[in-house]
């Protein structure tokens, strides 16, 4: 007979019931269920169980979930700190969340409903302005105040149908140079903050970040093939690109090249860097396809192709899901490139972050405050989210019926204050 869902303990881990606790993320993502000494040591090292959540069942003797002698666990929860630049390029803290499972055998006893309100709840004391997270399923967060607020794109390029000239180097005053995994660690910290202060939606990475982006640290060595790492020195000497690549041997008959080179991360902070590193790959010898990784919805890469049509889209989704803790420092902390006054009602079933606010903003700063004055447009708090780093437009959403205008003309209004010239872009999956 199946428990109560209520007499399920919900809890944060301790340092002994972190090996039951990766077990069961296993089998909440459909991975083999073993753990190995390797990975306990790597994955382990990046868990701190104040902020670990799990649900455990006392009532599974027999259960796969338990190696330890502990109570299984049937669902589990982690965040961390994090920072996300505002439009604008003010970074504001954030609740990241990640590791989230239910093992399908306890689904639809809101397991997760109560992991993700002790998390919220103890963001919100410590001050966290947002909780940020990357969905693997488009249901399940925007009942929890989330909405999707930056999206990805990827393209294939068809390298041999570009218009792109092997042998005629892109005009560019800088130059680029092949480096190894220990000059990326150095250089790339540098770079990362440099680019994220210019990318409304980008977030903060670690020094554990970059040992893992270059193999430093590894949860198994089967999964590990060692990229090419290139940088964009400026004119100057300034690096402001960096490239990392792989490629397969794949070869057609009569000895013809048919590699494939794949992109596992680029960053620059000038366009000319951009468009050098993109021409650097789509010219290397033998390979005439180049996939290009997640890249901003907006990306310019089709468009420095002399023939766009090369670039074909494979990918479009939503990544970075937002949810706002604190309405006040959320609008306060980005920037207006118009000035304008609005009043909106937000809605937050959870109690976080609902009520009546007045925005007066433009280019010299903005002012948010409680009011009591009659609200013009009214959008639930996910709703807000998808708004705050200018990715969508309130005209579109009311449309769809999910923000409410109580004033005509309200939702152009928030389109002239919160949309922006490019869009957001969070290049991490966490």
């Amino acid at each position: 007979m199946s428990r109560h869902p209520q007499d399920l303990d919900v809890r944060p881990i301790t340092d002994s019931e972190i090996p039951d606790w990766i077990r069961a993320l296993h089998t909440g993502f459909l991975s083999s269920p073993h753990v190995s000494d390797q990975e306990l040591a790597v994955r382990g090292g990046n868990i701190n169980p104040a902020r670990t959540l799990a649900a455990f069942d006392d009532a599974l003797p027999h259960s796969r979930l338990r190696s330890s002698g502990g109570t299984p666990i049937v669902a589990t929860f982690r965040s961390f700190p994090q920072e996300l630049t505002a439009v604008g390029g003010a970074p504001v803290p954030a609740d990241a969340i990640t590791n989230v499972s239910v093992t399908a055998t306890h689904r639809r006893r809101g397991l997760l409903t109560r992991m993700m309100a002790l998390d919220l709840a103890a963001a919100k004391d410590r001050g966290d302005v947002v909780a940020t997270l990357t969905a693997a399923e488009y249901p399940i967060y925007g009942r929890y105040g989330f909405g999707p607020a930056a999206h990805i794109a990827e393209w294939t390029i068809d390298v041999p149908r570009t218009g792109l000239e092997r042998h005629r180097p892109v005009v560019d005053d800088g130059r680029i140079d092949l480096v190894d995994a220990d000059d990326v660690r150095k250089l790339g910290p540098e770079l990362h903050e440099r680019f994220r202060r210019a990318t409304p939606g980008a977030v903060s990475r670690d020094e554990r970040w970059w040992q893992f982006y270059t193999g430093a640290l590894r949860i198994s060595d089967d999964d590990w093939t060692e990229p090419f790492y290139a940088v964009h020195r400026s004119a100057s000497g300034e690096i402001d690109g960096l490239a990392a690549y792989v490629s397969d041997d794949r070869w057609g008959e009569g000895k013809r090249p048919l590699q494939t080179v794949t992109v596992k991360g680029l960053i620059t902070t000038s366009p000319s860097a951009e468009r050098a590193l993109w021409h650097y790959l789509c010219t290397l010898d033998w390979v005439t396809t180049v996939k290009s990784g997640q890249r901003a919805p907006d990306d310019l890469l089709p468009h420095l192709l002399p023939d766009p049509r090369a670039a074909r889209l494979t990918t479009y989704a939503d990544t970075l899901w937002v949810r706002i803790l604190d309405v006040v420092r959320a609008l306060e902390a980005r920037t207006y490139a118009t000035s304008g006054t609005l009043v909106l009602e937000v809605v937050d079933e959870a109690g976080l972050a609902g009520g009546r606010y007045r925005l007066q903003a433009g280019p010299d700063g903005a002012e948010c405050r409680r009011t009591d004055e009659e609200p013009e447009l009214t959008l639930p708090v996910g709703e807000l989210a998808a708004l705050w780093l200018g990715d969508e437009s309130a005209v579109r959403r009311a449309a769809l019926g999910r923000v409410r205008e109580q004033q005509k003309g309200a939702a152009s209004v928030a389109d002239a204050l919160l949309r922006t010239s490019r869009r957001p872009w969070c290049p991490d999956i966490f």
